[in-house]
């Protein structure tokens, strides 16, 4: 019989949630990495580019690409029973980086998905994390035919941080996903502790 001394145990506690961002250029494939990782529905707000954009949205190495994030991807991911994740995909074309304050208030950290097509789309990512003290970690994209490159040779191209990890992804590939997110907690909870001891010196 289940009876009251079980349901009496006590109440369930709640996950810890943490907000994560995803950054990166466009068409780097951030709202691909979110849609591959949630285990929901992802949110999402593609509008199908139009010819207003020509001459200002850059589409060399990615000319394939037809739509474009004009606010943002949103995806959820349980890490284990007492940790979720919340991913929110930023836009990746500069004229919509107004909406980026209000989606780093609260972020614990973020992954910059890089395309060694556009390399340097990354760096508008890379300083406002760097600016704002946010843990991030790089995630090199391997899109198919695109020209491969050592991971300390990206380090050295994106001017990094010794201590920032750069780590290699497919970001249609849940497990890579997730194998990604997991390094940026590891990451974040290292710069958390050097900070803290930091302060306490």
């Amino acid at each position: 019989m289940t009876g009251r001394s079980e349901r009496s145990a006590g109440p369930a506690t709640l996950p810890t949630a943490i907000k994560i961002l995803i950054a990166g250029g466009f068409g780097a494939g951030k709202t691909t990495l979110v849609g591959a990782v949630s285990e929901t529905r992802p949110l999402r707000t593609e509008e199908v580019l139009t010819e207003t954009g020509v001459g200002i949205d850059d589409l060399s190495g990615v000319e394939e690409k037809q739509t474009t994030t004009v606010a943002m991807d949103f995806g959820r991911i349980t890490i284990s029973d007492d940790l979720v994740l919340y991913l929110f995909g930023t836009p990746g074309q500069d004229r919509f980086w107004f909406i980026w304050d209000e989606l780093a208030l609260g972020a614990l950290g973020a992954v910059v998905l890089a395309d060694t097509r556009r390399l340097a789309d990354c760096f508008p990512s890379i300083d406002y994390f760097e600016e704002r003290g946010t843990p991030f970690v790089v995630a090199v994209n391997c899109f198919e035919g695109a020209k491969r490159y050592r991971l300390d040779e990206v380090q050295a191209a994106l001017n990094l941080d010794p201590g920032v990890p750069v780590v290699l992804c497919d970001a249609r590939q849940r497990q890579s996903a997730k194998e990604v997110l997991i390094r940026l907690l590891e990451h974040t909870m290292k710069v958390r502790g050097e900070r803290r001891r930091t302060a306490d010196d």
